[in-house]
């Protein structure tokens, strides 16, 4: 699976060489507005599914990443901790907060496609 599958929560996520790398759609981006902060967890913790992973704050609302498997944290993309700004102005592929090492190689069967997606969200 090289195509970007979607949570509800507005989250994608990508296998990239036995990782989930995971990032937030253009729509959640939109909702948010403006973001000034991201919080990032330390690489090398384990989570589980649905955990709150990262913190992000806009001028006009909060939001969090949730795990959407078990797994533990790789690396983090500390760019975005540096320059929050940044998750507005990336193309939604290049808008990664996070790789992970899932605990199971089966996803979440409540993943959508690009099409179903865009269709929820309207």
């Amino acid at each position: 699976m090289h195509s970007m599958q979607y949570t509800e929560d507005h989250s994608w996520i990508r296998e990239e060489g036995g990782f989930l790398i995971i990032g937030i759609t253009d729509h959640a981006q939109e909702q948010l507005g403006d973001v000034v902060f991201v919080q990032l967890p330390e690489t090398g913790h384990h989570f589980s599914s649905g955990d709150e992973v990262v913190v992000i704050e806009s001028v006009k609302a909060a939001g969090d990443i949730r795990m959407p498997i078990d797994g533990r944290i790789e690396v983090v993309n500390l760019a975005l901790v540096d320059e929050p700004a940044l998750v507005n102005s990336l193309p939604e592929a290049d808008r990664w907060f996070l790789k992970i090492k899932p605990d199971h190689a089966a996803l979440p069967t409540t993943l959508m496609d690009a099409q179903t997606y865009l269709a929820n969200v309207g």
